[in-house]
C-alpha cells in the first residue's frame, strides 16, 4: 500500500538473490549472525503492520521473476514469488484464464507479497481470496531451509495446511520463494450496478433482500464519504444520498445483461428508481478504484490511515453507521457481502488511536469481530494494540508456530503480533 519503496523498513543494506538457492543462503548466514531480515516483493504493502524497528538485511525478491510451469488445461500455473501480479495475469490472459483476485497496484505488486499480506478485494464475495488459490508453495525458514507445501507435495509432515498458515503470516514464517495458483477461465464480460442510498437503513434492507435475488453477484460494495462523493463512473451522490450501494456481476454477455436486468427489477420493487448499470470497458476502471482504495496515492496530500473491520456480514451496516458518527469525514469501502468494512481517515496519529482503541475495536469486538490498521502514512508509527488489537486467545499457539518455523526471530521481526 505504499508508495515510498521501501524507506519504511530500517535496512542497513538490500540484497536481490538471483534464483532461490541464493535466497536460502542469505536467510542462513542472516539466521547465524541474528541478524533481523525484511523480505520485500514490489514494497506496496510495507505500510500493513507494524514499523520495524530493528535495523536489518532488506531482501529484494524481485529477481525471481520466472514463470516455472504453466499447463493452462490443468487450470494452474507455477510462478517464482517476485513475478508481478500484472505480469502474471498478461501470461494467463493469452490462454483466456485469469487469477480473479483484485489486487492494489498490480504492476508492483508480486505473487509473494500478496500471498503473505493476504489482504480482501471487492471480488472476494464471488470468488474468494488469494489464498483460496493457493495449491502449493516453496518457502525458506527462518534458519534458511527450503520447505514445500501442497502442488506435487501430497501431506507436509508438520501435519499444518502450510499454504493457508503461511497467507496473511505478513512473512514472518517463511520466505515465499515459489507459488503454485489455481486459476480460473476469464469471463466474456462483467458489469457494475449501483443505485444511491438515502439512508443505511436502505442499505441494510437492500443487502438482506440480495440473499435472495436470482443473481449471482460475484462483489457486493458499500461505499461511502468523501472518495466516493464524485466518481467519474457514479457522478456526484445525490443530496441527503449516505452512500451507493454497487453489485459486481460476471459472466457471458446473455448472462451478465439478464443478471443487469433482473436486478433492475427486484430494485425497482424496492423502491429503487433508476439504477446505473456500467458493462465490460466502461467497468473495468471502475473496478480498479475499488481495488485501490486501501492505498490511494498519496498526492492528494492527505496522509490517510486505512483501517479494516471484520464482523458477520448482517453487522456489517452498524459498523459503517458507527464509524461514520465517530468520524463523518471517513471514507468507506465495504466488502458487505464478506463483512469485511475498510475506511480511509485522515487524522492525527493519537486521535485515530484513540477512535480505533476505544470507539471501533470494543464494538467490533462485542459482535465477534477483529479491527486492525491496514496501512498507516509516512511518519507515523502506532502500537502493536493499536494495529493488531489485544493478544488473541491462539496467540500462544501462534507463537508455538513462530518458534518452529523461525526460531531466531530474525523474518520481519517486529511487524506482525508476535513481540
Amino acid at each position: 500500500m505504499a508508495h515510498h519503496d521501501h524507506d519504511s523498513l530500517p535496512l542497513t543494506e538490500l540484497v536481490a538473490p538471483a534464483d532461490q538457492a541464493a535466497v536460502a543462503e542469505a536467510v542462513r548466514a542472516a539466521a547465524e549472525q541474528g541478524t533481523p531480515l525484511y523480505p520485500i516483493g514490489g514494497g506496496t504493502s510495507l505500510d500493513y503492520g507494524l514499523r520495524p524497528t530493528e535495523p536489518g538485511l532488506g531482501l529484494s525478491l524481485g529477481r525471481l521473476n520466472r514463470l516455472v510451469d504453466y499447463p493452462a488445461r490443468d487450470l494452474t500455473v507455477t510462478a517464482e514469488a517476485g513475478m508481478t501480479i500484472a505480469a502474471l495475469s498478461k501470461r494467463l490472459a493469452t490462454e483466456g484464464q485469469r487469477l480473479p483476485v483484485d489486487v492494489p497496484h498490480a504492476d508492483r505488486a508480486t505473487i509473494g507479497g500478496v500471498v503473505a499480506a493476504g489482504l480482501p478485494g471487492p471480488r472476494q464475495y464471488g470468488r474468494g481470496t488469494i489464498r483460496d488459490y493457493v495449491i502449493g508453495l516453496r518457502a525458506v525458514d527462518g534458519l534458511g531451509t527450503t520447505f514445500s507445501a501442497g502442488g506435487r507435495v501430497v501431506k507436509n509432515a508438520a501435519g499444518y495446511n502450510l499454504c493457508r498458515l503461511l497467507g496473511g503470516s505478513l512473512g514472518t514464517l517463511g520466505v515465499l520463494v515459489q507459488v503454485t495458483l489455481m486459476v480460473k477461465p476469464m469471463p466474456e464480460t462483467s458489469a457494475l450496478v449501483a443505485c444511491s442510498l438515502p439512508d443505511w437503513e436502505t442499505a441494510e434492507r437492500l443487502l438482506s433482500a440480495l440473499i435472495h435475488s436470482r443473481t449471482l453477484p460475484v462483489a457486493v460494495e458499500l461505499l461511502g464519504g468523501p472518495a466516493w462523493q464524485n466518481d467519474p463512473a457514479l457522478g456526484p451522490l445525490p443530496q441527503a444520498c449516505v452512500g451507493w450501494l454497487v453489485v459486481g456481476l460476471e459472466g457471458s454477455f446473455a448472462e451478465v445483461e439478464w443478471m443487469i436486468g433482473q436486478l433492475r427489477e427486484e430494485w425497482r420493487q424496492a423502491g429503487i428508481d433508476s439504477p446505473s448499470a456500467f458493462r465490460g470497458n466502461r467497468a473495468d476502471p471502475f473496478w480498479e478504484r475499488l481495488s485501490e482504495f486501501p492505498s490511494p496515492a498519496p498526492d492528494d496530500g492527505r496522509a490517510e490511515f486505512s483501517i479494516q473491520a471484520s464482523v458477520l456480514p448482517g453487522d456489517t451496516v452498524g459498523v459503517i453507521s458507527r464509524l461514520v458518527r465517530a468520524y463523518p469525514a471517513a471514507s468507506i469501502l465495504a466488502h458487505a457481502g464478506n463483512g469485511m468494512t475498510l475506511a480511509r481517515l485522515a487524522l492525527e496519529p493519537g486521535r485515530l488511536a484513540a477512535l480505533v482503541d476505544k470507539e471501533l475495536r470494543p464494538h467490533v469486538s462485542a459482535l465477534g469481530g477483529t479491527a486492525v490498521v491496514v496501512s498507516q502514512p509516512p511518519g507515523a508509527s502506532l502500537g502493536r494494540e493499536t494495529i493488531w488489537g489485544p493478544p488473541r486467545p491462539a496467540q500462544a499457539l501462534m507463537q508455538s508456530i513462530k518458534d518452529q518455523f523461525d526460531p531466531k526471530n530474525i523474518l520481519n521481526r517486529g511487524r506482525f503480533v508476535f513481540p
